[in-house]
C-alpha cells in the first residue's frame, strides 16, 4: 500500500517521503533538511501531513521547522528527547502507536545511539524505519547509551519477520561490509552480498532498504552472542 521514497541529502543521509494512497496522507521520516523534501512532495502532487522522528541528532531533525511552516504538519517524535526536539507535537515511547492514514505503525524503544532513540514498525507493510540504530551490516556508534542496549536493540529488531524491510537512514553499507568481512571473514553469505554491494555503488546505486533477513545473515552486531562480542565489535569498527 504505501509508496516510500528515498531522498539522499548531505553526503550520505538518506530522508524516506512515505505516502498512504488512501488517505492521501504524507509523511516524512527524518527530514535532515527541507527543500529536496518539499519539493519531491510537490513534484509528486502530494500533501505532508506529518513528520516522524526517530532521534534528535540534527541530520534527522534539521528540515523540521521549515517543513512544518511550510505544510502545517504534525510532527511525531520521540518523549525521553523532546527536550532536544523543540518541533514535536506528539511523544510517544516504546509500545505506542502512531498512524498514517489507514496504517498503523508500533513505537520500538531502542536507545544506545542516543537515550531515547525510537524506531517504527509497521508490521502490516513488513516495514520498520530504523534511524541510526541498525544499518546494512552495522549499527549504530554508542553516543548516549551501553553495548547492553544495543546489544537487546538488535534481539528485538531480529524478532521481527525476516522479509521486514529495513529502512535506515545513511548509506554506510560498503564501509560497513568492509569491517564485517573482518569479523566475520568465513562468511559466505557475507562475501557474496559485499561483491553485490561493490557493484552497486561502483553504479551509484543505493544500498537501503535492506531487510531482517539479510541482516541476521551477514551484520556482525546482530550476529553477535552476546553484549560482550557487540562492544569489541563496535569499538572494532570505531577504530577501524
Amino acid at each position: 500500500m504505501l509508496e516510500i521514497i528515498r531522498i539522499p541529502v548531505l553526503s550520505d543521509n538518506y530522508i524516506w517521503l512515505v505516502h498512504e494512497p488512501d488517505s492521501g496522507e504524507t509523511m516524512v521520516v527524518d527530514p535532515a533538511v527541507a527543500d529536496p523534501v518539499l519539493a519531491e512532495a510537490e513534484k509528486r502532487g502530494w500533501t505532508i501531513t506529518q513528520i516522524w522522528n526517530t532521534h534528535w541528532h540534527p541530520d534527522h531533525t534539521g528540515g523540521n521547522a521549515a517543513i512544518k511552516e511550510a505544510t502545517g504538519c504534525h510532527i511525531t517524535g520521540p518523549e525521553a528527547e523532546k527536550e532536544r526536539i523543540p518541533t514535536l507535537d506528539t511523544l510517544v515511547k516504546g509500545g505506542d502507536t502512531v498512524r498514517l492514514g489507514n496504517v498503523t505503525a508500533e513505537v520500538i524503544d531502542v536507545p544506545a545511539h542516543t537515550a531515547g532513540h525510537i524506531a517504527f514498525y509497521i508490521a502490516d507493510e513488513k516495514t520498520v524505519f530504523v534511524g541510526d540504530t541498525l544499518f546494512a551490516m552495522g549499527c549504530g556508534r554508542l553516543f548516549e547509551g551501553t553495548a547492553e542496549q544495543m546489544f537487546d536493540n538488535m534481539q528485538k529488531l531480529s524478532r521481527l519477520p525476516g522479509d521486514t524491510q529495513v529502512y535506515c537512514a545513511h548509506e554506510y553499507t560498503l564501509s560497513n561490509g568492509e569491517y564485517a568481512l573482518v569479523a566475520e571473514p568465513d562468511n559466505q553469505a557475507l562475501k557474496e552480498r559485499m561483491d553485490a554491494v561493490r557493484e552497486a555503488r561502483e553504479k551509484g546505486e543505493a544500498t537501503v532498504p535492506t531487510t531482517i533477513a539479510q541482516e541476521a545473515a551477514t551484520n556482525p552486531f546482530m550476529r553477535a552472542a552476546s553484549a560482550d562480542e557487540l562492544a569489541e565489535r563496535r569499538t572494532a569498527k570505531d577504530n577501524f
